[in-house]
């Protein structure tokens, strides 16, 4: 016992909370301790930039509901990491991270910095783990905290302290999930469901909008489409939710910024809107416009008034989203079918997401088109990662498929993340295909991680939609009569690139080819890079709404 090192022991009491994988960049403050942990069973995925590490992390607790593990070095390392906590903090995502500090020993080193106040500043959390014989509880801690606020939690372990003997005995504290309180789903108020179907009896166009509270409630989904026929209503999710509907004939597919023109439209006319499990975020109502003339009814465990700087709900249920929906279900009567008609089915299939024209161009695609393609043929069964950037709208409307198999996370607005989102998708699903829909100018932020999928042999075919530009960024110049210069820079051969790690590498010039291609993928697996050179002409309806051209 006198030979085991501390860092053995926290390896270990990380190995008992069952973790899967552990994404890392080794420095001199996590390296022997993340050494340990690799010789537990828990799987080492090795990329080549901490912040992939993280948003790798992210999207693997996102896919498992789980929570996500990495693990960087202190200083630089860890300093590397702020983009991506603001998001999992936004997304409520629960992780926990190693990231090591510089020596307690030394009153000078290179490396050292105050790393808490960056951590708590992104709304993660920050523990300094600095006295040994509590460390191992204090990791149990850890992740028992991620699990209840489903959030960050950094761990800063000066790498002095872990490379000392082991003072404590063998046993480890009891493992979180073993710790969670025991307790059922949250059933409403009957005085709140009362007022709740007076406000139903009251209204004339009702839309039932689920959120990941819904997705995380077992059976919500059925209760809301249950609800929406009870009362003549359509259903929408917000953007994290799509697809939980993704079957139903009456269902408007996401609800905010990245609304299609049927929804608008009917998003427009309802003067009541049941949130069933979401945070009502600003994107979700397009900051107020998407619904102006409806009373918002939210139903969730956390009510709010006030969310991200509006008033986004106007009376609420405290309830589980299954438990809400079905008593409010229940305190309604049936009514006749008058919104819910065959036509409006047929409305809501056939009406273009976006019907804009745009001079065509030739040589490149319409990004439009690209989408209904990547629709039309890419298989059911495989895992879609959506990145950031102007052209993920397009791919969010892939109407066929379902919330489990469909990754968006953009709650903090940064692109680059695409490549570490469908690694960690890929880690979570290890048997099947993962297709990354990414934006040329996300992708080149961390082209470096081709490398890591080839290495890791991760199965990942990523799909570019190539403008050669930073596609959001060149509209809004443009909008304002701007120079768009700075933000255009050419065609990058992207496939090229890829074959230069060692991965498959198309440019894809005719979409009639496209078929032909996912069927040689589907046979092959493997990685690679399809490169779709679409339209720079081509304005999304988000950017053409919160920036229309200045008038003369």
């Amino acid at each position: 016992m006198s030979q085991r090192k501390t860092y053995d022991v926290l390896a270990a009491a990380f190995a008992q909370e069952g973790i899967e994988n552990c994404f890392t960049l080794m420095g001199d403050a996590n390296m022997n301790w993340a050494t340990r942990l690799s010789e537990t069973g828990v799987r080492m995925i090795y990329v080549r930039h901490e912040h992939c590490a993280v948003a790798a992390a992210m999207a693997e607790a996102r896919k498992r509901d789980d929570v996500g593990v990495a693990t960087v070095t202190c200083g630089p390392g860890l300093t590397q990491v702020l983009t991506a906590l603001p998001a999992a903090v936004r997304a409520n995502i629960p992780m926990v991270i190693f990231a090591g500090e510089s020596p307690l020993k030394l009153s000078w080193y290179n490396q050292m910095l105050d790393q808490g106040p960056l951590i708590t500043g992104t709304g993660a959390a920050y523990h300094r783990l600095h006295h040994v014989e509590t460390m191992p509880r204090r990791i149990r801690d850890a992740f028992l905290q991620a699990r209840m606020e489903r959030r960050p939690v950094v761990l800063g372990v000066p790498f002095d302290l872990q490379d000392l003997p082991w003072p404590g005995g063998d046993t480890l504290p009891e493992p979180s999930r073993n710790m969670l309180p025991q307790v059922g789903a949250m059933p409403p108020n009957p005085d709140d469901i009362a007022a709740a179907a007076e406000r139903v009896a009251g209204a004339r166009r009702i839309v039932i909008m689920a959120g990941m509270g819904a997705v995380h409630s077992p059976g919500a989904a059925q209760a809301c489409r249950a609800l929406a026929e009870r009362v003549d209503g359509l259903l929408c999710t917000t953007l994290p939710a799509r697809g939980l509907f993704h079957d139903d004939p009456f269902s408007l597919n996401v609800a905010g910024g990245f609304s299609s023109e049927i929804a608008r439209e009917c998003l427009g006319e309802a003067d009541l809107i049941i949130a069933v499990g979401t945070i009502l975020a600003h994107h979700n109502a397009a900051g107020g416009k998407l619904f102006p003339k409806a009373h918002v009814l939210q139903i969730d465990t956390k009510p709010l008034t006030i969310s991200q700087g509006r008033v986004a709900a106007d009376s609420h249920v405290r309830a589980d989203a299954r438990l809400g929906a079905e008593a409010l279900t229940a305190a309604v009567p049936a009514r006749p079918v008058k919104w819910r008609s065959d036509d409006m089915a047929r409305r809501i299939r056939e009406t273009e997401i976006d019907s804009a024209e745009f001079a065509h161009e030739e040589g490149v695609h319409d990004p439009r088109d690209v989408a209904a393609a990547f629709e039309a043929h890419v298989p059911a069964d495989w895992q879609l990662v959506n990145s950031s950037g102007h052209c993920s709208f397009y791919v969010a409307h892939m109407p066929s498929r379902p919330q489990e198999n469909f990754l968006t996370i953009r709650e903090f607005g940064a692109i680059g993340n695409g490549i570490s989102f469908a690694m960690g998708v890929a880690a979570a699903r290890p048997d099947s295909t993962v297709v990354l829909f990414d934006g040329d100018g996300s992708l080149m932020m961390h082209v470096q991680e081709l490398e890591t999928i080839r290495r890791h042999n991760l199965n990942i075919l990523i799909c570019v939609m190539n403008d050669g530009a930073y596609g959001s960024e060149i509209h809004k110049l443009r909008s304002e009569g701007l120079s768009d210069a700075g933000a255009v820079f050419g065609r990058t051969d992207l496939a090229a690139i890829a074959r230069g790690f060692g991965l498959g590498g198309e440019t894809v010039n005719d979409l009639a080819d496209l078929p032909r291609l996912i069927e040689e993928f589907r046979k092959t697996g493997g990685a690679a890079v399809w490169d779709f050179p679409i339209s720079d002409q081509v304005i999304s309806p988000v950017i053409r709404g919160a920036h229309p051209p200045r008038k003369a």
